[in-house]
């Protein structure tokens, strides 16, 4: 017959057992989405303190509304379409599970044919499926400067996109901002024009979050 140390040893060795295929029996906690946002200044967060800018603030607003999500700030100031075609590889390989894409302001700002800049979106939304990560397009608008025809070529080429590739499409980054009127714009933007300024970012996700909830829902 065991002793009382015998048989204490073997009930401690029992109970590590038990513990050990309770652990790898058990449910694993599920990670959050891995979601980037690849652009330009806008999505950087240009001339704000960094928790103003559109990812915190979009961080802030998605938990807030219960999603489990991590946002990666993948946005330079200054991009093109080219050069996110040119990082988006980069961008995609630290594990993301979807992508923002809102790119394509400072082609119109220089001008890029915008038959070029829908070819470069279309290489980064190739890239994204390649990889199974699920995109949402966030479409830019042209003022009419370099005219009508440049204006409607450049402001189609997102829903175009969007159908061609069978991605989801946001149709207007400053969709938050439309409702505000020309005299009142110096509330919302920054001293350049260009820029949202913290009230105008918070305008912008509160449009644009819904979008980006449904981008989440669909994500495996």
């Amino acid at each position: 017959m065991p002793g009382v140390s015998e048989l204490y040893g073997h009930v401690k060795r029992m109970g590590k057992a038990l513990v050990l295929v309770i652990c790898l029996a058990g449910p694993a906690w599920a990670a959050p989405v891995a979601l980037v946002a690849l652009g330009d200044s806008l999505t950087h967060g240009y001339g704000l303190p960094p928790e103003d800018g559109f990812v915190p603030r979009l961080q802030a607003w998605l938990t807030a509304k219960g999603a489990d999500v991590a946002v990666q700030n993948a946005g330079v100031s200054g991009d093109t379409t080219q050069g996110g075609l040119a990082r988006v590889g980069w961008t995609l390989s630290g594990g993301a599970e979807a992508m923002i894409v809102a790119l394509g302001g400072n082609d119109v700002l220089r001008g890029i044919d915008p038959a070029v800049s829908r070819a470069n979106l279309a290489g980064i939304i190739e890239a994204a499926q390649a990889e199974g990560v699920r995109v949402l397009l966030v479409g830019m608008t042209a003022p009419l400067n370099y005219g009508a025809e440049y204006k409607a070529a450049f402001d189609d080429m997102y829903g175009d996109l969007s159908r061609e590739y069978g991605v989801a499409l946001a149709p207007d980054f400053f969709a938050g901002l439309r409702d505000v009127p020309p005299e009142e714009m110096g509330s919302v933007m920054q001293g350049d024009g260009l820029h949202p300024n913290a009230d105008g970012v918070l305008r912008i996700v509160e449009a644009l979050g819904p979008y980006v909830l449904d981008l989440i829902a669909r994500t495996d």
